[in-house]
């Protein structure tokens, strides 16, 4: 079975567009997959969407972290394919409707992991103008890592952790 994790960054933030309605105007500027069938990551840039698209589209399935409702999206602005046929995981979904809001990745990460985020997509955004792309793919590789490693964790262990506002982990039952 090939499980296919991935994630991208854009060029531009929600406000820069007009809204989180608008994501399909926010541009591609980094993605990255990790496919377990040859245990290597992929890198993508925006002329390799069409690339990107078979990967996942071919996957036995594709995993991610608000990859539904957020990559999904802003791949759509540049192909007409139905990405609702790809068999996919969304964690940030899966989480949400458990414990009844939208927790972070890095809470997640912290917490599980006992590990961080490098980054986030604004600063993301930031190096993008600022042409500093190896940036882009170094924070853009580490946040598959965190999800797949946060995703195995569950499957192994049947529980993950977050960080509640007051900085103490909160432990959520899973079922991957």
């Amino acid at each position: 079975m090939n499980i296919v994790y991935f994630d991208l960054e854009t060029q531009k933030s929600a406000d820069d567009v007009g809204g989180w309605g608008n994501k399909k105007k926010m541009g591609f500027s980094f993605g990255v997959t990790y496919s377990t069938a040859d245990q290597r990551f992929r890198p993508y840039e925006e002329e390799d969407i069409p690339a990107l698209v078979k990967e996942l589209s071919t996957a036995d399935q594709v995993i991610g972290f608000n990859i539904i409702n957020f990559d999904y999206g802003v791949l759509a602005g540049y192909t007409d394919f139905d990405f609702s046929k790809i068999n996919t995981f969304d964690l940030l979904a899966d989480l949400h409707a458990k414990i009844g809001f939208r927790v972070g990745l890095n809470s997640l990460a912290q917490a599980t992991l006992q590990s961080a985020k490098s980054a986030d997509g604004l600063q993301a955004i930031d190096w993008f103008r600022a042409g500093e792309f190896a940036k882009i793919g170094i924070y853009c590789r580490q946040d598959v890592v965190v999800t797949r490693d946060l995703h195995q964790f569950g499957c192994k262990h049947q529980f993950v952790h977050y960080l509640n506002t007051a900085k103490k982990p909160v432990k959520v039952a899973v079922n991957w």
